[in-house]
């Protein structure tokens, strides 16, 4: 299984960047024009067997925005920038990610890699999440759809994230790798591909009935 994943990864990964190289230097000139700042972001996360390693988006926050807040992003948070809200609305900011994926530091299909701060907050069976391969999308990042939103509904964000939805998502990560393959590892990307499908196809229909009513 781990030798045909990284077969995998390592395909789709470098595929997916020789297409979507001109998209990805579209947007990174965008990002770099509206603002002036660096076009991508990195953050230290901790990844297969508690090893440290950077991961890269696009930059979709005020420069220096770690500085200015908590690392959890609640709701509309104020550093996001007018372009970086529709890059997170569209996950277009994790596409730089392959780059990791190709690395070999995360795979597409793994539990999403926490910052240090909160790893050291794992109990003795929590810290079973770091001895897997961490990834772009998990069924976790499925079920927690919009936990940025649920977030800003809360008196203390950061409290619900430590305490609840971290825990949960450890759980459903650690459930997961006990049966996943290929084959489900497939059906977790294609459920978090068809949120974003559906969105496009609304818009579409929503500017085609607008067209039709003004004419």
């Amino acid at each position: 299984m781990r030798v045909s994943k990284r077969i995998f990864d390592i395909v789709f990964s470098f595929v997916g960047l020789v297409v979507l190289t001109p998209f990805l230097i579209l947007i990174a000139l965008l990002i770099k024009i509206s603002d002036g700042g660096p076009a991508f972001f990195k953050q230290e996360r901790i990844g297969y067997k508690g090893k440290p390693f950077y991961i890269w988006k696009f930059r979709t926050m005020v420069v220096n925005a770690e500085r200015l807040g908590k690392q959890i992003t609640v709701g509309r948070d104020s550093r996001i920038t007018p372009l970086g809200y529709y890059l997170r609305k569209f996950k277009l900011d994790e596409l730089p990610q392959l780059f990791n994926v190709l690395k070999g530091e995360m795979s597409f299909v793994g539990p999403r890699p926490e910052v240090p701060k909160y790893v050291l907050l794992y109990n003795e069976q929590q810290r079973k999440v770091i001895q897997l391969i961490p990834g772009i999308t998990d069924i976790a990042s499925i079920k927690y759809y919009h936990e940025s939103d649920t977030l800003a509904q809360a008196a203390n964000p950061e409290d619900i994230y430590r305490e609840e939805i971290m825990p949960e998502k450890i759980r459903l990560n650690l459930d997961y790798a006990e049966k996943a393959n290929l084959w489900t590892d497939f059906l977790v990307i294609l459920k978090t591909i068809l949120p974003f499908i559906r969105k496009l196809s609304k818009k579409d229909r929503g500017a085609i009935s607008y067209g039709s009513g003004q004419n």
